[in-house]
């Protein structure tokens, strides 16, 4: 059978033994909808539990808000900000907002920042040419203002322009997530504003190796509570978050209170992401979710664990990812320089004040490893670079599953999951 992956801009095509596919795990049917714009705007004036935009911009402070920060994310997420963000910011300014006093800050947690060429494409001409767009810094403790202390005593640094400013906003996609159970929300502000001082607690083991830090669970996960309870000592006014389909267009809209609205768009996303299979596999294939998620191995480290959760002890992950940037960042490179093992890595994390940024991705990839065999099919890293990563290359994935098959036997059961983690796979309740 063919299969279509997401990988890179592209996609790519693979022929797959019909025989021992047991499913293709999609995103559920759904209407994408009409008028996305004009949902947009009906949650700006409508919104969940909360006053309309309109009304929060002008309300502020006497004479109304002076100024406002909008919280967009990075290039590391497909969000429609062409359609998201016009009506945001013409509400803004028809409230009175002059548009000098309106920044839209990039959301990088601790990623590379944005160019002006992925600027351009995320936003469009007309919103780079005429508005203000910063980057988040999160390495530069300077840029950011102390809060506190959370419940689970995280000190809390959040970018100084946005506690500075009269109203606060976040946008965003409410998808999977391998850690904090669904993506958008509270995530913009933590870790997408936050300091490194306040990320690596956040991200640490003590949050991380809680068993309910897993792709679609929110109750009783820390990750999540811990996030949620940050955002609301830096404050937020309005969110507008969207829910997407395979062909990323936009199934809902989510706009007004951070929590309120942020659940409403969980509501309305499981169902559509979610996709099962009835007993684990032996082989999974799958993907980094394609561009601008697939463009370095610490991203594709999210596909992978994505998997587990429909594989067998022992078996094997098929990954398919383009890898155009390379490992990730320095940081994340120097992990492996730096330990000579896995079980090295994790016993210093464990247990003594050991503490690179970004080891927080290969502690998933452990989770990864202790589980699972991974061949990695990429054009990205060669081949000698992928070994010292602990992953196997592949020449294709064709090869791949044919090596897995061997070794399983020939009635080995195969899932594929062409979306990579933006499909929350799981097994079928009984």
């Amino acid at each position: 059978m063919r299969v279509r992956l997401e990988y890179g801009r592209f996609g790519m095509e693979v022929e797959l033994p019909e025989g021992n596919v047991v499913k293709c795990l999609q995103y559920q049917p759904a209407a994408p909808l009409s008028d996305p714009k004009a949902a947009v705007e009906e949650g700006l004036s409508h919104p969940i539990g909360t006053h309309p935009l309109a009304e929060l911009a002008h309300g502020g402070h006497e004479g109304g808000c002076r100024n406002a920060c909008v919280v967009i994310s990075d290039v590391t997420r497909p969000v429609p900000n062409r359609i998201i963000l016009p009506p945001i910011l013409e509400t803004l300014e028809e409230s009175g907002i002059p548009r000098d006093q309106i920044l839209i800050l990039v959301a990088t947690g601790l990623h590379r920042p944005g160019t002006p060429e992925e600027m351009r494409e995320m936003l469009g001409p007309c919103v780079t040419e005429n508005y203000r767009i910063e980057n988040h810094d999160g390495r530069s403790l300077a840029e950011h203002t102390y809060l506190g202390e959370s419940p689970r005593g995280v000190p809390v640094w959040i970018d100084s322009r946005y506690v500075e400013s009269d109203l606060k906003m976040t946008t965003g996609l409410i998808e999977p997530h391998f850690m904090a159970g669904f993506s958008g929300g509270r995530k913009l502000i933590c870790p997408g504003i936050a300091a490194l001082e306040t990320i690596k607690v956040w991200h640490g083991p003590g949050f991380l190796e809680h068993p309910n830090a897993r792709s679609g669970r929110l109750e009783g996960n820390p990750v999540h509570e811990e996030s949620t309870a940050i955002a609301r000592m830096a404050g937020c006014d309005f969110i507008v978050n969207v829910v997407i389909d395979a062909g990323r267009n936009i199934l809902a809209v989510a706009a007004g209170d951070m929590e309120a609205a942020f659940a409403g768009g969980v509501a309305k996303a499981r169902n559509p992401v979610t996709d099962t299979v009835p007993e684990p596999v032996d082989i999974v294939v799958t993907s980094s979710a394609g561009y601008p998620l697939d463009t370095t191995f610490y991203q594709s480290i999210k596909g992978m664990v994505a998997a587990l959760a429909i594989l067998k002890p022992g078996g094997t992950i098929v990954m398919a990812a383009s890898m155009t940037e390379g490992i990730g960042s320095p940081e994340f490179q120097s992990l492996y320089d730096d330990n000579s093992s896995l079980d090295k890595f994790m016993h210093r994390i464990l247990h003594t004040d050991y503490f690179v940024m970004n080891q927080w991705q290969l502690e998933e990839f452990v989770r990864v490893y202790r589980k699972a065999k991974v061949k990695v099919v990429t054009g990205g890293l060669p081949a000698e670079t992928l070994r010292r990563l602990y992953v196997e290359p592949a020449e294709s994935v064709e090869s791949a599953v044919a090596d897995a098959l061997a070794e399983y036997g020939p009635d080995a059961k195969i899932a594929v999951i062409p979306e990579g983690p933006y499909v929350m796979a799981e097994l079928e309740q009984r």
